[in-house]
């Protein structure tokens, strides 16, 4: 087993893999541990990825894996149950091939883990970590494997899993009451790549366009339409919702959504995860950095949780690649880094923050000023542009 590297990444999911493929071939030895004893994970979850996602799964070698099971977005449709106002952004209001795309976890971390294997990384699986300390000269990362313990050291120890884990003195968290109720649906008309955001009391309800199910799930009929359903419901309504028939579910589905797509047809198996806004407290050493679900946990309302922490992971690989091996993990390079994703990291925390609490209720004089919003959203060329490349590449779009 290997004692030493520069970098150990703990979390070979898609952010910890992408760390380590933006470091390929750049002569510092690197270290994957994975808690599950395989990389691939068969999970139908689906996940919204930015156009400047796709880009850095491009430049890491992924997308081509990827892309036969991802699904483009080219319009994005935004109202609100109940009110006025509604918004259409366009891949051609933003000057690109798709606003973003939607695939399932499981290819994801598929196509990273096809190209992880066959990176100059090492990835070990099986290591369930269970301590992460540091001293002022390396990071020190104790695990278990195969019923033995093991420590590594490194000049960095990178968190890039397991943000709801931290401790409570680690983190800071936003309780809101809610939680997904995520499903596949198909609806009369087909998707035409067009994925929606409707604001309701309840919270936000996301359709995301999916062209082709997983196996073993049934083709939907000829003319219909398939989505991934994100159902923001109130934590108390969570079991009651989940234990509807399928024909009551679709029901209430369809009031709370109303019928641009036509009815709702079909309802596949429902899960449900709780909402939180969870962002992890600064380390206390420089040798110890959290990018993804360990550094914060968004609201799904804007699909930015994920597409944050590729870009931390790419930011990071940079970082690295720019500092000399010697220096790795130095309080200069920790806080340039630190620096360098603030605003993003804040930004999108606040931003899906103010969507969550500005649209998740039936306040009147609220929902007067929510229409206006999408209107004026609509209205003005310039202004939907600059907000859907922020949509697309973060904080650097403004």
């Amino acid at each position: 087993m290997i004692e030493h590297v520069d970098i150990a990444i703990i979390g070979g999911g898609p952010v910890g893999a992408s760390l380590a493929l933006g470091l390929e071939g750049s002569g510092l030895s690197v270290a994957v541990l994975e808690a599950r004893e395989k990389l691939e994970v068969a999970d139908p979850r689906a996940l919204a990825l930015s156009q400047g996602c796709r880009l850095t799964l491009e430049r890491l070698g992924a997308w081509a894996a990827l892309a036969p099971d991802a699904t483009a977005i080219e319009t994005i449709h935004v109202s609100q149950r109940g009110g006025l106002g509604r918004a259409v952004l366009t891949r051609e209001d933003a000057g690109v091939p798709a606003l973003g795309y939607v695939a399932e976890y499981g290819a994801l971390v598929a196509a990273l883990a096809g190209r992880l294997r066959v990176s100059d990384a090492t990835v070990v699986t099986g290591a369930r970590v269970t301590d992460v300390a540091a001293t002022s000269a390396y990071a020190a990362v104790r695990y278990q494997r195969g019923g033995a313990e093991h420590l590594l050291t490194a000049r960095m120890a990178v968190l890039s899993e397991g943000g709801r884990a931290l401790p409570a003195h680690m983190r800071q968290d936003k309780d809101y009451g809610q939680s997904a109720v995520i499903a596949n649906v198909t609806t009369q008309r087909p998707h035409a790549r067009r994925a929606y955001e409707r604001f309701t009391a309840e919270g936000p309800i996301a359709l995301l366009p999916l062209d082709a199910p997983s196996p073993p799930a049934p083709l939907p009929p000829a003319g219909e339409g398939r989505y991934a359903l994100v159902w923001t419901t109130p934590s108390a309504l969570v079991e009651e919702r989940l234990a509807l028939s399928d024909a009551d579910f679709l029901a209430q589905l369809q009031v709370a959504f109303g019928d641009r797509q036509g009815r709702f047809t079909h309802a596949g198996p429902r899960a449900a995860f709780p909402l939180k806004l969870t962002l992890a407290a600064e380390s206390k050493s420089p040798r110890i950095q959290r990018i993804g679900n360990a550094a914060h946990v968004l609201h799904p309302v804007a699909g930015q949780g994920f597409n944050l922490g590729v870009r931390d992971a790419w930011h990071l690989a940079q970082r690295i690649l720019d500092t000399p091996r010697e220096r790795l993990g130095e309080a200069a390079m920790s806080n340039a880094y630190a620096a360098e994703r603030r605003f993003d990291v804040l930004g999108g925390s606040l931003m899906t923050d103010i969507l969550v609490e500005a649209f998740s209720n039936d306040r009147p004089l609220l929902g007067h000023a929510r229409g206006a919003a999408l209107i004026l959203l609509d209205l003005l060329p310039p202004l939907k542009t600059l907000f859907a490349r922020k949509m697309m590449f973060g904080a650097q779009a403004w």
